[in-house]
């Protein structure tokens, strides 16, 4: 379930000032009750020219769905395999803030992340981790004795639970932050007001650790 071709037609401005309107409205009033009518309405056009450009509703969630699959990947950008571990833990954690610090940019992207994961049923997601995982095990120090599929999917969703707490802790110790941004050579995480990292990163570290090595983590957190 795609846009209708007339809706690729449209200059990209266009096609995203559509989106964003109809993300807005899906994350605020959920994917399941926004009202179509309204986000088109919204967005500018009837409904009978709606329908030129998208099936119906879910056509139109479907499109929203896939385009924050898209920007989400975008942040992560594609994993290319590491020199050694040290580098491999430290991609993966500016990666992981970098997303965070979308995400506290973008709330419409939070609020619809699970449900634009769920619709990829894997895929470009999915093989995110799986290029990630498969990378740790050339590397030598992620397991082998699970499927690579299985682990990539823990490691997805164990990422996935990180990001939601390291959230949900940046707000608690920081409540007045109204934005977070990337710095562009670290991709590290910054705020307008106050500046703030990511608290208890060490734990997700230590967490994958003993989920890549059959649990002999010891706690240590990351090997380097």
């Amino acid at each position: 379930m795609t846009p209708l071709p007339r809706f690729h037609r449209l200059p990209a401005e266009r096609q995203e000032a559509i989106l964003g309107v109809a993300r807005a409205h899906f994350a605020e009033h959920g994917p399941e009750s926004a009202s179509y009518n309204k986000i088109i309405e919204a967005a500018g056009f009837s409904k009978t020219a709606a329908y030129q450009y998208f099936d119906g509703r879910e056509d139109l969630l479907a499109a929203v769905l896939d385009d924050v699959l898209d920007r989400l990947l975008g942040v992560l950008g594609p994993w290319t395999p590491a020199r050694d571990e040290a580098e491999f833990w430290a991609r993966l954690e500016a990666g992981t803030r970098a997303l965070v610090a979308h995400l506290q940019a973008h709330p419409d992207d939070l609020a619809l992340a699970d449900a634009a994961v769920g619709r990829a049923r894997g895929g470009a997601w999915l093989g995110w981790f799986q290029a990630v995982v498969e990378d740790g095990q050339r590397l030598g120090f992620i397991r082998t004795d699970v499927d690579r599929a299985l682990l990539a999917g823990a490691t997805a969703a164990v990422m996935r639970a990180a990001d939601e707490w390291a959230l949900s802790a940046l707000r608690a110790a920081h409540p007045t932050t109204t934005q977070l941004t990337t710095h562009p050579t670290t991709a590290s995480p910054t705020t307008t007001h106050p500046a703030a990292a990511a608290p208890g990163s060490e734990q997700v570290w230590s967490l994958l650790r003993g989920l890549w090595s059959g649990g002999t983590d010891g706690g240590l957190g990351r090997a380097h």
